[in-house]
């Protein structure tokens, strides 16, 4: 995987939101501005139904394309790179074929819903380069598969939940059960659960799915029964359902003191979601709930893979998975303590090693 200071990407994420609230209308109807030369090097972006400022998957997606972008001295628009954006599955295969009809070289479709799409398209275009990004399709030349070991992060943001509880319960929201989200539900248990062993504590684990990646509601109430349940640490991996959680962890938060031991907190995912923790405590001042997030590279591995495409080497027919190696997943600093923080990155260092084996499924 090409090297690059991760940080950096992650830098302009603030920037990057702002420009796309001004501009997420339909990919489609967006042709940028200034022209490319380089149509060899052009890439573009299919979302799922999220959207591309998700504040997840799709909005890293598009950190990593734009820093591409600047990288190879592109443009936005017709020869450079651009964002397609899908309100419904509906949507997936009219947006591909629009970013063929435009020309775009490399077209990555943004998480497992877009599978079938994005298969269907390479059959029938076999001249362009196609990427699915969290799943796999095997044998078509024309398609890199892109995924993710977000077992090993989500075991360090274990690390960090079990050693940050003062109510000994911590919890789980998954959005819809599969291999992917089991990454992280997997994770996450066996570290909550090897360092309660380490501590000698008995640390309980509520889990419980969503069933959507984009009903917000319901994760609301899913988080509001799991904080009456004492829970004072949830990690969510269900996509913008996620801002539920959020809202519910803000609405607790907000009625209490900055230094109230009742605090409660939330480990975002995909992306930094500190920006989704900012509040206003009882007594007036400004905190954060986010404690941290557990990072999944897809602006890694978009700028990556399209690197690649742009030096004629695509990896077309093979599987990328990006890991703690080279920051394709980590966790955010965030608001972790420092004792804890250095048994995450001891965490990180024995996993590296193979002295700490993940599991990629949850435990029944």
């Amino acid at each position: 995987m090409k090297k690059f200071k991760f940080k950096q990407v992650l830098a302009t994420g603030t920037v990057l939101a702002a420009g796309i609230a001004l501009t997420a209308c339909s990919g489609a109807k967006q042709n940028g501005g200034g022209s490319n030369k380089k149509s060899s090097a052009s890439v573009a972006l299919i979302t799922d139904i999220a959207g591309v400022d998700d504040h997840s998957f799709n909005q890293s997606g598009w950190e990593g394309m734009v820093a591409y972008g600047k990288f190879q001295g592109l443009k936005r628009g017709t020869n450079g790179y651009q964002y397609f954006e899908s309100s419904s599955a509906s949507d997936f295969t009219p947006n591909i074929n629009q970013a063929v009809a435009a020309g775009y070289k490399t077209i990555f479709g943004v998480g497992y819903s877009l599978k079938g799409a994005i298969a269907s398209a390479a059959k029938k275009h076999t001249d362009k380069n196609f990427v699915i990004i969290d799943d796999v399709i095997k044998g078509q030349k024309n398609v890199a598969s892109a995924n993710f070991k977000s077992q090993d992060a989500s075991y360090m943001a274990g690390v960090v939940a079990a050693r940050t509880t003062k109510t000994n319960v911590v919890g789980f929201i998954g959005g819809v059960h599969g291999d992917i989200v089991d990454l992280f539900d997997a994770g996450f248990a066996k570290g909550v659960q090897d360092t309660a062993k380490k501590m000698g504590k008995k640390i309980t684990i509520l889990n419980q799915y969503v069933g959507s990646f984009t009903a917000a509601d319901k994760e609301k109430s899913i988080a509001k029964a799991m904080f009456a349940k004492k829970a004072d640490v949830i990690f969510h991996a269900s996509g913008s359902a996620g801002q539920g959680l959020f809202s519910e962890a803000k609405s607790v938060n907000e009625g209490l003191a900055a230094n109230s031991s009742k605090k409660v907190w939330v480990i975002g995912v995909d992306s930094d979601q500190s920006n989704l923790g900012k509040y206003k405590s009882k007594d007036g001042k400004k905190s954060n709930l986010c404690l941290t997030s557990v990072m999944t590279g897809v602006n890694v591995a978009v700028k990556d893979i399209a690197t690649k495409a742009a030096k004629g080497k695509f990896p077309g027919g093979k599987q990328l998975v990006y890991g703690l190696k080279h920051n394709g997943v980590y966790l955010t600093r965030g608001y972790v303590a420092d004792s804890v923080w250095k048994q995450a990155q001891t965490a990180r260092s024995q996993i590296l090693a193979g002295k700490i084996s993940v599991p990629s499924h949850p435990s029944k």
